[in-house]
């Protein structure tokens, strides 16, 4: 029986050469770990609907669909085994301040250096940050 993959939106928000990133918190998945705006596609929703959607969500900012730049797209199975579809997105323009707009969720939010991220950050978010520096468009992991 094959499973279908959970589509992906992630919103990789730039300043001054680093990458916003939240710790999860109370999530019951990847507590304690740090990773990218970003969440599922909901039912009827666009990729870029939902990356606008995640960071207005998360962290607060509107995001001008022009303004992103889709820069990586990452077919990924799960170290359980679940099959994901990432739509990574890049932008350094947006309204508002980024702010913890889930403090239920999320432990606080903080800057870094996409090149020297920590070794907390989500495997899958770190891989496609790690590919878009590189700039290469699509990947596969764990197949």
């Amino acid at each position: 029986m094959s499973q279908r993959p959970h589509v992906d939106a992630l919103v990789i928000l730039e300043r001054a050469g680093r990458v916003l990133l939240a710790e999860r918190l109370d999530t019951g998945y990847a507590d304690g770990l740090l990773n990218l705006p970003s969440g599922k596609v909901e039912h009827d929703e666009s990729v870029v609907a939902a990356a606008i959607r995640e960071a207005r969500e998360e962290v607060g900012v509107d995001l001008d669909p022009h303004a992103l730049r889709i820069v990586h797209t990452m077919h990924y199975r799960t170290p359980e085994g679940a099959p994901r579809v990432g739509f990574f997105f890049a932008t350094a323009r947006w309204a508002g301040t980024p702010r913890n707009a889930e403090p239920h969720k999320c432990a606080g939010l903080s800057w870094h250096d996409p090149h020297h991220l920590p070794t907390t950050v989500v495997h899958y978010n770190a891989l496609g940050i790690g590919h878009y520096l590189r700039g290469e468009p699509a990947s596969a992991h764990g197949w």
